[in-house]
């Protein structure tokens, strides 16, 4: 069987103009981060002003709200009518209660669940999450943040890597490692922000090309 195309998610937007920007260059999903402790935080009303663009111009681009420990009832509260979002990403310590709960809310937007990795029990803990949630996101351990670090998996972590879900990379994804990505790690997508950035929230657009040019090379 073919390998098919790595698909790319651009996390972190906090501009209406750079959400569609960045959506005409061929981008598989774009994320905006509604954790208000975070840099690249964006207000409820910005993140559907974003969304509702998205979903009108670009409507096959998975929309992906990144959430961390946040209350079910403040996520809905916080789509402010019908959700624009497609994806919600659980981005904290939420266990599989939580996932099952979330689901029954809202059934008709797709659960994705990052883990952050620092030994090989934290893969194995994975699978029990499968049956209640649509992708799985690998980012790297840090102790002072939940993502966003810009600091990689130790590679020892990522080989022969076997989810029944589709699953993302993230943590220090670049253009000089997408080669490997591509030929001995085999993600079914993978998640950038702070290598394509000129600061936080504020993407490099010209980045973001040449990132895209490199992943469509394999």
């Amino acid at each position: 069987m073919p390998k098919t195309k790595t698909l790319v998610k651009i996390c972190g937007i906090t501009s209406t103009d750079q959400a569609l920007q960045i959506a005409d260059l061929g981008i598989n999903a774009i994320g905006v981060i509604s954790v208000d402790d975070s840099p690249r935080y964006v207000t409820p009303e910005k993140k559907k002003e974003i969304f509702n663009k998205l979903k009108v111009f670009y409507p096959n681009i998975e929309r992906v709200s990144v959430v961390k420990n946040t209350p079910i009832n403040s996520i809905i509260k916080n789509f402010l009518g019908e959700p624009n979002e497609t994806i919600i990403q659980l981005h904290g310590d939420e266990d599989i209660d939580y996932c099952q709960k979330l689901k029954q809310k809202i059934p008709n937007v797709g659960i994705w669940k990052a883990f952050r990795i620092k030994s090989k029990e934290d893969l194995e803990k994975i699978k029990v999450y499968e049956n209640f949630i649509d992708a799985i996101l690998l980012d790297s351990w840090n102790n002072e943040t939940y993502g966003g670090t810009g600091k990689r998996i130790d590679k020892i972590y990522l080989e022969n890597i076997n989810f029944s879900k589709p699953w993302w990379l993230a943590g220090g994804v670049s253009k000089e490692w997408i080669y490997e990505i591509s030929r001995n790690i085999g993600p079914n997508g993978i998640d950038i922000s702070s290598s394509v950035e000129t600061s936080p929230g504020i993407k490099d657009i010209y980045k973001i090309s040449l990132m895209l040019k490199e992943v469509n090379k394999y």
